[in-house]
């Protein structure tokens, strides 16, 4: 027996960093949705107790250090699970690009092999079980757009923004995601308005969403990274009407109203950067 279960990636449209817990976590506000770039994730039942990763990209991990492989071993264990699973995931998100690849993939599994395990389990409750694997797993095991506190993991359910196109581009360089909060001087950093965000998207304002985009972290990895400034700068002169950083980088992202700007922006990026995509906002919840 086997399940597909579709991953989406993320984008960030804001992210906010309001203080250094006691844990050593940074205290996060920011609004998160889901577009129409995804892994496929294909789960096959095995006899045998093992967890089994056919990783088709040579930049994902295919043993314990893989959160998907983390996510079935979450499940074996808590519920004595002694059925095996191989996982298969055909990678299309970037990896290692601000975009949740690979808490995605996590939380598809989480979905799909409670399917698969008949383990009944409710939304919230793989939500919490994402949790222990990663802080944006629980974002992902719901899908669609959310206000997210704490490390991530608290969630408060968005509608989705309106329609539009979404153009991608990730340099071909890695952001370490620990050196960028290291860096980050919480001090100096300009905090998006998350309030006047949340408002433009229950009135399904567009130019309101665009005007009010913000990532604290854009101040330390366009500093330290002149390709990622780059991309932002040359989607703005390309037409863009939105333009951000998502996560800590390094792909930057143009929300795009009109198809012919889309084209325009996606074209003029191609020629410097190999992986640029152009996709549709989700924004709305998976299917439970």
């Amino acid at each position: 027996m086997e399940l597909h279960v579709k991953a989406p990636a993320k984008i960030n449209l804001t992210l906010d960093v309001l203080f250094k817990r006691e844990d050593d976590y940074h205290e996060l506000e920011m609004v998160m949705t889901t577009i129409d770039l995804a892994d496929r994730i294909r789960l096959k039942m095995l006899d045998d107790d093992v967890i089994r990763i056919n990783a088709l990209n040579r930049y994902v991990p295919s043993d314990e250090r893989n959160l998907a492989y983390q996510a079935a071993h979450q499940l074996k264990t808590l519920f004595s699970i002694k059925k095996g699973v191989e996982i298969t995931i055909e990678k299309n998100i970037p990896v290692a690009a601000g975009l949740a690849g690979g808490s995605s993939d996590a939380a598809a599994c989480l979905r799909g092999l409670n399917k698969l395990w008949g383990l009944n389990l409710k939304t919230e409750e793989l939500a919490e079980i994402g949790a222990r694997i990663g802080s944006d797993v629980p974002f992902c095991v719901y899908g669609g757009t959310a206000l997210a506190k704490g490390r991530g993991e608290v969630l408060t359910r968005l509608p989705a923004p309106p329609s539009c196109w979404v153009v991608l581009a990730k340099p071909s360089i890695g952001v370490s995601t620990s050196f960028v909060y290291h860096q980050l001087d919480l001090r100096e950093i300009r905090h998006p308005d998350t309030k006047t965000m949340i408002d433009a998207i229950y009135r399904q304002d567009f130019r309101g969403i665009c005007e009010n985009l913000g990532n604290v972290l854009e101040s330390v990895t366009l500093k330290y990274y002149p390709e990622v400034k780059q991309i932002k700068e040359d989607m703005k002169r390309f037409g863009a009407d939105g333009v951000l950083m998502s996560g800590s980088g390094p792909t930057v992202y143009a929300l795009v109203r009109h198809e012919s700007r889309m084209h325009r922006i996606y074209n003029g990026l191609k020629g410097f950067c190999k992986q640029v995509y152009a996709v549709r906002m989700l924004g709305q919840p998976l299917e439970e």
